[in-house]
């Protein structure tokens, strides 16, 4: 497939070419049996390559591993190979020395954790077709049935599964599992990177637990990681897993295909010349996939494909809250040929093994350049050219990229975020291990020094007892049940069609007044509801099929509080300060947009209940010398505060591993905890992510890049590449980006 035709459009900005290069082998090692070799050579893999015979060394030796390799560079194969030895023919690299582990020496097991059902699924299909004949491989997720259940803990070699299964079912039933767990010698975490911000956090904690019961009952086992490329990958490891001196292989030795990445401005929007250029490359015998940033866009491409593609069968969407026969037929469609092309969120960026890809479109910057290269590597997975377009949306952030490929093209990758000690994630974990086995001081070892302060402080508040030092969860209830590892929130709805009761699929209950509001459009798989009611205490929304010509829109009103202040110091003529804030919001509204225009039809009021939310923030004010020198009305003031904040905000992505959905702002004229205009950013999660405090950290370089956007944009008073925002919760009103563009330059001096 030639992509110069494409190549040589007007819409193209900046184009990036990777040659191809031969891969560098190694032998297989020495501690492999020839049968396991017989198995790998039969499978088509002759030989390991440099880094996977690096990585299996590393943790046949014990040592905890993290590789970092790009997308497609056969990461699997490297943690694969020990855990065949051990769990297929018994060959450790590091002797057994508990004596209660002896016991079950004649049983090896490892463990493998996706942060999805559909990865997991992947790496069960994969693994069986390289290890021997009779290797018991066992998947785990919440569509296994009972027999699969009991196969799995009972007999399974290789148990695969997800952080969510293991924190619900396997560590609170841990006396069922001890055979498993006392002989667990690798625990395998792939696609680490995605653990990162809360999730991470919990995580992190999940698998404290898990090494916590797997020592109780005798075992030590090796942890072995795969990310794609960070710069602190070793930190980060170590963070994640929760051990020490963690090696990391990162120099990639497979081969590849000439890969040709495109910077691409859109003629007319992004949603249509991505729906434009997927028709145009399925057609043309190209299997490609759109990556589109929300499940409604991801949607809505597909169906505008579909219209334009000559054999509309062959398009597809995929997305996350698909159940599971609709994901597997559409994972099937791809790994057959049967789909050619794909409209996905990033539930398909996830590792899933769709080999073959010709093309990749990344419809808007992901927020992250790991984020982008890791979906850019589904493109020449089995080694032929193909062509990368990331499509620049109208914001700060990607008309700044367009503006400066290089921060694309030849800029590390961001550092990983993690902060597992988290109190408002840690006290829930503590309280559940609690359950599995009393905590005591001897368990620093897996949680840290902040445990034991954190368990007197869970016994003061009735959640554990305290019984000589020793903390007991004494509740008749299951302390996992009140942990919801995705966020620190509550359970997800379930948006279930009124007239059927079939559930067609679940949003997080933080988003769910935003996205299942009543009178909200829900877009799954080509179809469209319009929702009817939301019962936040029977967790369900029910809608009706409907096909309206627009879609909607959340208006919200916000109000924030400083709690905490942690630190501060000078930019410029201001002060940047971090700390803790309380976030009160509402959503007040939807509008409903016309489908195709975009233009706005009308607002709706709505009678929501207020929600808070406690987290971590960045902000910064206007001295008062300043705002008297300017002498602006306290409206003009607001507006000029409003304007730098979208587009701080749309710009934070290209300073911290996030994109502008994790984080949030507010903006005033006068705020009355500081007493002055005050520009606040913040997490967007419960405790905070880090990404506020990361932009603390880089304040001078984002707010460089803030006001190089706002006075380098052509528009004439601001438009989505600058200071128009897509989540503004009041539709953009009162912005002026002349007044926020010379603001900021006194601010910065």
């Amino acid at each position: 497939m030639r992509y110069e035709g494409l190549l040589s459009r007007e819409e193209v900005a900046a184009v990036s070419v990777r040659e191809s290069a031969v891969g560098a082998p190694d032998a297989w090692p020495d501690w492999l049996s020839a049968r396991a070799v017989a198995r790998l050579e039969a499978a088509g893999i002759l030989a390991p390559w440099r880094h996977q015979r690096e990585f299996a060394e590393r943790l046949f030796h014990g040592r905890h591993a993290i590789i970092c390799t790009p997308t497609g560079s056969g990461k699997s194969l490297g943690y694969l190979l020990p855990i065949i030895a051990a769990t297929a023919e018994g060959r450790l690299g590091v002797p057994v020395t508990s004596t209660r582990a002896r016991l079950t020496a004649a049983r090896h097991t490892a463990l493998y954790l996706a942060p999805t059902k559909a990865l997991a699924h992947d790496q069960a299909r994969a693994t069986q077709a390289l290890g021997p004949e009779k290797w018991r491989v066992g998947t785990l997720d919440g569509d296994s049935d009972a027999a699969e259940r009991r196969f799995a803990r009972d007999h399974a070699d290789l148990v695969l599964t997800n952080p969510d299964m293991l924190h619900f079912s396997v560590l609170p039933a841990h006396q069922r599992w001890a055979s498993f767990l006392g002989s667990l010698r690798y625990i395998v975490v792939d696609e680490a990177h995605r653990y990162q911000g809360v999730f991470g956090a919990h995580v992190a904690q999940v698998l404290r637990r898990l090494r916590r019961l797997a020592a109780q009952y005798g075992a030590e086992p090796v942890v072995a990681m795969s990310s794609a490329t960070a710069p602190n990958a070793g930190e980060f490891a170590s963070a994640l897993a929760g051990v020490d001196d963690v090696t990391v292989v990162d120099t990639d030795a497979s081969p590849h295909g000439r890969r040709t990445v495109a910077l691409w401005r859109p003629s007319s929007s992004l949603r249509s010349d991505t729906a434009e250029l997927l028709a145009r490359l399925t057609d043309a015998g190209a299997q490609t996939i759109a990556f589109v940033p929300s499940r409604q866009g991801a949607e809505l491409v597909s169906l505008a494909a579909q219209e334009l593609a000559t054999e509309p069968t062959r398009i597809a969407s995929y997305r996350g809250g698909y159940l599971a026969d609709d994901r597997r037929a559409l994972e099937a469609g791809l790994h057959s040929g049967r789909l050619r092309g794909l409209a996905s969120t990033n539930a398909l960026e996830l590792g899933v093994d769709v080999a073959g890809m010709d093309a990749v479109l990344v419809s808007g910057f992901p927020g992250r350049l790991s984020s982008f290269w890791q979906q850019a590597g589904r493109a020449g997975r089995r080694g032929q050219d193909a062509m990368v377009l990331l499509l620049a949306r109208e914001d700060p952030l990607d008309t700044y990229l367009l503006d400066h490929p290089e921060l694309v093209f030849d800029a590390p990758v961001e550092r990983a975020v993690l902060h597992p000690d988290n109190p408002r994630v840690l006290g829930p974990h503590l309280a559940a291990a609690a359950q599995e086995l009393p905590l005591s001081s001897a368990d620093e070892r897996w949680f840290g020094p902040t445990m034991q302060a954190a368990a007197r402080a869970l016994a003061a508040q009735g959640v554990l007892r305290d019984r000589g030092a020793r903390y007991y969860w004494t509740r008749p209830d299951r302390a996992v049940d009140f942990i919801n590892l995705r966020s620190l929130g509550e359970r997800p709805i379930d948006i279930i069609e009124r007239d059927t009761g079939r559930v067609v699929g679940m949003v997080d209950a933080a988003a769910a007044d935003r996205t299942v509001h009543p009178g909200a459009v829900y877009l799954h798989q080509g179809e469209t509801f319009t929702v009817e009611t939301l019962d936040r205490e029977e967790r369900q929304a029910l809608v009706v099929a409907s096909r309206p010509r627009y879609y909607t829109q959340a208006q919200a009103s916000f109000d924030i509080a400083i709690v905490r202040e942690t630190e501060r110091r000078a930019v410029g003529i201001t002060e940047v300060v971090r700390g803790d804030v309380c976030l009160d919001s509402r959503v007040l509204a939807y509008l409903r947009r016309d489908e195709v225009t975009h233009e706005v039809w009308d607002s709706t009021p709505l009678d929501l209940p207020n929600r808070r939310l406690t987290t971590q923030a960045v902000w910064w004010t206007v001295p008062a010398h300043v705002a008297s020198r300017l002498g602006w009305t306290e409206l003009q003031m607001g507006a000029a505060a409003h304007a730098m904040e979208h587009t701080a905000i749309g710009l934070l992505p290209a300073f911290a591993p996030c994109d502008r959905w994790d984080i949030g702002g507010v903006s005033t004229a006068l705020h009355p905890d500081t007493g002055l205009a005050t520009i606040f950013v913040h997490d967007g999660m419960e405790g905070g992510a880090g990404f506020a405090q990361r932009g603390f950290e880089v304040a001078e370089r984002w707010l460089a890049a803030t006001l190089e956007r706002l006075g380098s944009c052509r528009c004439d008073t601001g438009c989505p590449a600058c200071v128009v925002s897509p989540k503004c919760g009041n539709a953009n009103q009162v912005l002026d980006k002349a007044d926020a563009t010379e603001l900021l330059a006194l601010l910065l001096g």
